[in-house]
């Protein structure tokens, strides 16, 4: 839900992210505008999946950081809240403890609900990808995944494909039916 049609610079978000009464909401900067973020709970487990299974590879292997959908990148001149993200040590060395860590991640998964606008998913899409971040974007009714990464043509997967970690997560390989178990209409 876009909260304010005036374009705001990325000072004015900031501070408008630290006022009190935004403190137990999340936020995200596309194009000049503040989204506020919202899912439900399908949605949200399945952002859980992806996010269970690439911490799991992560922790063994102990390649970077990943993060929840509260933890934030600057994308550019924008801020955006992942379901997932992953950044590797080569790139973040520390662990962030900042709301937006101030680059693009590495891997970004975006889990699309029902509230979300399309218009602003593929805004987002286009930046992250223009920024070297690799994007799934899951898509829970269809189960689906399409897969945006730099110079590479969109691969679209359905709940029997696999996704590869490529040069990111090397090694690393998710069957979609672990994302999309126990799948059932909508209640």
């Amino acid at each position: 839900m876009t909260l304010l049609k005036t374009r705001v610079t990325v000072d004015e978000f900031d501070n408008f992210i630290q006022l009190p009464e935004n403190d137990d909401k999340r936020f995200e900067l596309i194009e000049g505008e503040i989204v506020e973020i919202t899912s439900n709970s399908y949605s949200s487990i399945l952002a859980g999946f992806f996010l269970t299974f690439i911490n799991l590879y992560n922790l063994q292997n102990n390649l970077g950081w990943v993060t929840g959908a509260d933890g934030g990148y600057q994308v550019g001149t924008e801020r955006y809240l992942p379901d997932v993200g992953f950044i590797s040590k080569a790139r973040q060395p520390t662990r962030p403890r900042v709301t937006y860590i101030p680059l693009a991640p590495d891997l970004a998964v975006e889990v699309v609900s029902p509230t979300d606008s399309e218009r602003q998913l593929t805004i987002k899409i286009f930046n992250y990808v223009a920024a070297g971040t690799t994007v799934w974007v899951a898509y829970p009714d269809e189960q689906t995944v399409v897969i945006f990464a730099p110079n590479q043509p969109p691969i679209r997967l359905d709940r029997t494909g696999v996704i590869d970690g490529g040069a990111i997560l090397p090694g690393f390989a998710l069957t979609l039916t672990e994302i999309f178990r126990d799948h059932s209409p909508q209640v």
